[in-house]
């Protein structure tokens, strides 16, 4: 009987942290110190975020592989998405790690998000290093941090091995890792010693024949589909003849027409990969995550990348308005559907549903905000298309209807606790704690409804004079709380299509806030401003005032218009009701009702009523 062994010249580190507590600042200087780039090299900032969307926003959506070499050590980096909406990229990435660098904010401390990447981590069984980065920040509290770390192992029940973590202090963006706080400040040296010393090397066993689990896909116009993936068991050369295991267990052959691992943020071709570690194999189309690629004598699965349950629910459909095809190259369906089945392909938290509805697809996944980014990046990729306000997605139990509930953390001024607290109880919202440090500031905790916190932060950031800070995680799902108004504003529609005037604009301000500019284009059914009161009404956005051939006696009165809040993709999701849609082109976002007919509305609403 054999036993298994590690590979003791590899290291799979997965770095995992809340959203904007310097992961990928951490890489960059990974890179620059252990010789990936050159000393006279120009180097860019983050250089692991590579959409653009990243960069903007100055967030990880998508885990991505690098590696670096440490004393005749390769040490493969995997850069994890802090965001609970990116839930999957986690999970896929934990699938290819033996080890965790956990990185936590020296002054806000482990967050919702800390708690989410870091239960994953732990029910993985791997090994945790923890860094307490930005120890130069005016407010950083590193030994208060470091009690609130082990208070949250004890909370996810840590066992004793795991509770037993080495600690680093670091300045990410200096470029430095200390042991102890009085420590000389150099370099990363510590940093890397740790990742050598405590975290073991992949574990395999030499008797089992080549496993590999497929944990990310990737394309190229060359190559075709490409499975990344971590090497389990054995060892795969370059033309080898392979199966690949799917769901139902269905045995694909596949010949590997292409060997490349990771050396620095290139893919470099090999002739030969080691148990341990992580690969790109070229040569199957028909692959998916969670797969497994094996020998054709001994085919054996391993057990599949298992993902949360998606929690929201949206309705993707083609654009109806009477401006489609204006602004957008694909506005068909067939191509919208296949852009959806391609993002669930490398996307394991996303599914794709066809509805009832002829040209409508549901899209399922994490959270509001991971949808948003899939719209922003089909919109960038010249789509057009209709989307539907979020829904939570509710479960049945025993004859009893249950809902996800979120733990909110709430971090604002003393002065604002009042209106946060009363707009999160309209929203069902119980308060479970709240701490005040004598700081001017409070953390408060709340168990919300999902579909509670669905266009809230927009609220909260009015509320609190942007100064709030917000942030949850799943915590479970509980009995239906009961009905609340998701917003107490109606909205101006449009009645008739043409251009807006100022001047009929100027005359709606006094009814609420516009949304629409002179000269933009609208049409009937077309959500032009927010309505001041609940209900909606049908305008004209189009009107011009009359000229006559009288002669004034003082000058026409000048026109001065509010400037209008530009409509941001988050924002429209936030603001739409069931029966509204928001309108994405690569040029524009404009709101809309689902039924454009003003008559129409009108008829479905008196049947209602009728058959209430």
């Amino acid at each position: 009987m054999s036993t298994a062994v590690h590979n003791d010249r590899l290291r799979n580190v997965a770095i995992i942290a809340h959203v904007d507590h310097g992961k990928t600042t951490l890489v960059d200087a990974m890179f620059r110190q252990s010789g990936v780039f050159r000393a006279d090299q120009q180097m860019d900032d983050r250089v692991m975020d590579r959409m653009d969307l990243e960069r903007e926003r100055g967030i990880t959506i998508a885990a991505k592989n690098c590696a670096v070499s440490w004393q005749g050590v390769k040490i493969n980096i995997i850069d994890t998405p802090g965001h609970a909406d990116f839930g999957g990229e986690v999970e896929r990435a934990l699938s290819m790690a033996s080890g965790a660098i956990l990185l936590v904010d020296a002054s806000e401390g482990p967050l919702p998000q800390t708690r989410f990447v870091l239960r994953k981590t732990l029910e993985a069984g791997l090994k945790v290093v923890v860094v307490v980065n930005k120890i130069d920040r005016k407010d950083a509290r590193p030994q208060e941090v470091l009690n609130e770390i082990y208070d949250l192992f004890i909370d996810l029940d840590a066992n004793e091995q795991q509770l037993e973590f080495p600690v680093l202090y670091a300045i990410g963006r200096e470029g430095v890792a200390m042991h102890g706080l009085e420590d000389e400040q150099v370099d990363l040296g510590p940093l890397f010693e740790t990742i050598v010393k405590e975290m073991p090397g992949p574990m395999y066993d030499p008797a089992e024949p080549f496993q590999m689990l497929v944990a990310d896909l990737a394309y190229s116009d060359y190559l075709g589909r490409m499975a990344v993936g971590r090497v389990f068991h054995g060892s795969v050369k370059a033309k080898d003849s392979l199966v690949c295991i799917d769901e139902d267990g269905k045995e694909n052959p596949l010949r590997v027409t292409r060997l490349q691992v990771y050396e620095g943020l290139q893919l470099r071709d090999a002739d030969e990969a080691d148990p341990g570690d992580i690969v790109v194999v070229a040569g199957i189309e028909d692959v998916k995550i969670g797969d497994t690629i094996c020998t054709r004598e001994a085919p054996r699965a391993l057990p599949r990348i298992r993902v949360d349950e998606p929690t929201v629910a949206m309705r993707f459909t083609i654009n109806t308005s009477p401006l489609a095809g204006r602004e957008g190259k694909l506005v068909q369906s067939s191509k919208i559907r296949e852009r959806l089945l391609r993002e669930a392909l490398s996307n394991v938290a996303i599914r794709v549903e066809d509805s009832e509805e002829r040209d409508s697809f549901i899209v399922k996944g994490r959270g509001e905000f991971q949808m948003a980014i899939l719209i922003e990046t089909m919109r960038r990729e010249g789509f057009e298309l209709c989307v539907g306000r979020p829904e939570v997605i509710m479960r049945e139990q025993n004859g009893e209807r249950l809902e996800p509930i979120e733990h909110l953390y709430v971090d604002c001024d003393e002065t604002f606790m009042g209106v946060v607290t009363e707009k999160l109880s309209i929203r069902k919202g119980r308060m479970t704690n709240c701490a005040n440090n004598g700081t001017g500031r409070v953390r408060l905790e709340f168990s919300v409804p999902s579909r509670g916190l669905i266009g809230y932060r927009d609220e909260f950031l009015t509320d609190t004079k942007g100064t709030g800070i917000m942030n949850s995680y799943l915590e479970g799902y509980e009995p239906y709380r009961g009905d609340f108004p998701t917003r107490f504003t109606g909205s101006l529609v449009s009645d008739r299509s043409g251009n807006a005037v100022a001047y009929a604009l100027f005359n709606l301000e006094p009814r609420g806030e516009m949304f629409c500019v002179p000269g933009d284009p609208v049409y009937e059914g077309l959500i032009c401003g927010e309505h001041n009161r609940e209900n909606d009404i049908d305008v004209n956005p189009t009107k011009e005032k009359k000229l006559t051939n009288m002669r004034a006696s003082g000058k026409d009165e000048n026109v001065i218009l509010t400037p209008v809040r530009p409509m941001t993709l988050e924002r429209a999701l936030h603001f739409v009701r069931e029966d509204e849609m928001v309108e994405v082109t690569p040029l524009s976002i404009r709101l809309r009702k689902t039924i454009l007919a003003a008559q129409k509305r009108y008829q479905m609403e008196a049947a209602k009523k009728k058959g209430k």
